[in-house]
């Protein structure tokens, strides 16, 4: 080998990259479906066996599969009309309502869940009110409160990728059609929906996998109607200590489940293959009378039902509360009440978690993205693929899988804040990895050839030139991934104790040990945050390249 030669560095960060996802995804998920069929160094298909024979076990999945169809089609019929609206069609105050809408699916799914046992729970206001006249029966809990919460979680998602899609039609196509006869309802469903079919298709899969993931709304307000995430948590924590076989099997039945509706959602996205550029994008127009007055309700009405927990939340954060029980009036005694609940601790180790989780995550990311772009080869797309596996895997199968693989030495890092920020890590990464490859699509390599011609070395070329050109773009995806980093609960409920405890466990604990109004102080800290991101996030993002 010519001594002078030097070895390329970008080979050396492949390599290294491609170690990381090995030593902590793929060896935790190896470790996981070793321990899913080996008892006591016996294959054994035991535990497979357990899980199919009881339908309580079965029908978890079924019933998680059921709610996220539910909740998906819901979400496709609120979502799509009220894109449809916001982008081809005048409405007073969008900007307002499209901030909402990113506010509202940008907020933790448990703190809804909680804001409407407040609000709909056997002694929540809007129950006692409809009691009061002669209304009785209606619940928030089981199958009808888990998809009532989640649709108006997740509606916005819909929205949101909708209005993106609906501005790259062209204005011509839309003109086409009409002058060939193709009008009103039948424009909307053969050209505006055909032309929009990957978008929807990508939102479809986006609700289904989040309302699949979903731990905080199901346990909360599930009452006996368990789901797949609710299950695996029962059965690692059960009445006799951890059972990693079993929690194993379940993780591993989830991952296949899964995975068999993200290869289906893309044979069907295969047959739906074209690309569009609006030359002359779509120009919105003013509807009038009863027509325009049903479009404004059906968007404000929509959008203050799915805020309604939120304001609720931080109402009830000043409410008097004494033992559990509402009082009249307002005060800062839950405030007070929180700092006695370890609110320094876990604002402190959110923070911890949050920043040094997103601060690995976009390194890793934007590496990621340059090595896949300008650097293809065989290794690079290795190393997208397998940091794009967590996409399909609810948190607590990546918790339970890094339990198992690292709760003895030689690592033995299991009930410390670096398990946590490494699950975030692995769990967040395919979110701002795609971020940043967008970002990166979009920067000229002329630029850099430029630097690199002029005697700027390679590494140098990338810090100084590519970097700040994707700048708009990491700080955009990176803002999203704070906020999913700091609502993050299906993973760590797996992994805290005392010492770890976050704002979103400590919400979760209060809840359940009956606190209400602490909880609640919890979560309005939670999402005082979450406004924060959300107005750097406008500030750095195109809207029409807004996406959740």
């Amino acid at each position: 080998m010519n001594p002078t030669k030097k070895m390329d560095v970008w080979k050396w960060i492949s390599f290294l990259l491609f170690l990381f996802f090995l030593c902590f995804l793929v060896y935790p998920i190896g470790k996981l479906l070793k321990e899913a069929v080996y008892v006591n160094g016996s294959f054994t298909l035991t535990g497979f066996q357990s899980f199919f024979s009881k339908e309580y076990y079965y029908g978890s999945i079924l019933h998680s599969i059921k709610i996220g169809s539910c909740v998906t089609i819901a979400c496709l019929f609120l979502g799509i009309p009220f894109a449809y609206f916001f982008s081809f069609y005048h409405l007073k105050g969008s900007k307002v309502l499209f901030v909402l809408c990113l506010l509202c699916s940008m907020s933790a799914p448990f703190i809804g869940a909680y804001a409407w046992i407040l609000l709909m729970g056997n002694a929540g206001l809007i129950t006692g009110l409809l009691k009061a006249i002669g209304i009785h029966g209606w619940s928030i809990y089981g199958f009808g409160g888990i998809v009532f919460v989640q649709t108006l979680k997740f509606f916005p998602l819909v929205m949101i990728y909708m209005n993106g899609a609906f501005k790259d039609i062209d204005q011509s196509l839309m003109e086409a059609a009409e002058s060939m006869g193709c009008k009103g309802i039948e424009k909307f469903k053969r050209v505006i929906m055909g032309l929009s079919m990957p978008t929807i298709l990508a939102a479809a899969l986006l609700v289904f996998m989040r309302s699949f993931a979903d731990f905080g709304t199901p346990v909360l307000i599930g009452r006996g109607y368990t789901t797949f995430p609710v299950l695996i948590y029962n059965q690692y924590l059960g009445e006799n200590g951890a059972d990693y076989h079993f929690a194993a099997t379940m993780s591993v039945i989830a991952i296949t489940a899964t995975a068999l509706i993200f290869i289906l959602q893309k044979v069907v996205s295969s047959h739906f293959k074209f690309t569009m550029n609006a030359l002359h994008p779509v120009q919105k127009k003013q509807a009038h009378g009863f027509r325009n007055l049903c479009m404004h309700l059906f968007c404000y009405i929509l959008v203050a039902l799915a805020l309604l927990p939120q304001v609720y939340i931080v109402n009830m954060s000043f409410r008097n509360y004494s033992n559990s029980i509402l009082k009249p009036g307002y005060s800062l005694i839950n405030y007070q009440k929180a700092m006695e609940k370890m609110l320094i601790r876990a604002l402190g180790n959110t923070l911890i978690i949050s920043f040094c989780t997103l601060a690995i995550v976009i390194v890793i990311a934007v590496l990621i993205a340059y090595l896949v772009v300008r650097r293809s080869n065989l290794l690079n797309h290795a190393i997208d693929t397998i940091s794009m596996m967590p996409y399909i895997m609810p948190g607590a199968v990546i918790g339970i899988a890094l339990v198992i693989s690292f709760s003895k030495e030689p690592l033995n890092i299991t009930g410390t804040l670096f398990i946590m920020i490494l699950a975030l890590v692995i769990r967040r990464m395919p979110f701002t990895s795609r971020s940043a490859t967008a970002a990166m699509m979009k920067v000229p390599i002329s630029t850099e050839e430029a630097a690199l011609s002029l005697g700027a070395g390679k590494i140098a070329t990338f810090t100084k030139i590519t970097v700040p050109m994707m700048s708009s773009g990491i700080i955009s995806g990176a803002v999203l991934s704070f906020v999913s980093i700091l609502t993050e609960m299906s993973s760590g409920v797996i992994l805290y104790n005392n010492q770890t405890i976050t704002l979103t466990i400590s919400t979760y604990t209060s809840i359940t040990s009956g606190i209400y109004g602490v909880a609640a102080v919890f979560a309005t800290i939670t999402m005082v945050f979450t406004v924060l991101c959300l107005i750097v996030y406008m500030k750095f993002t195109d809207p029409k390249d807004m996406k959740i």
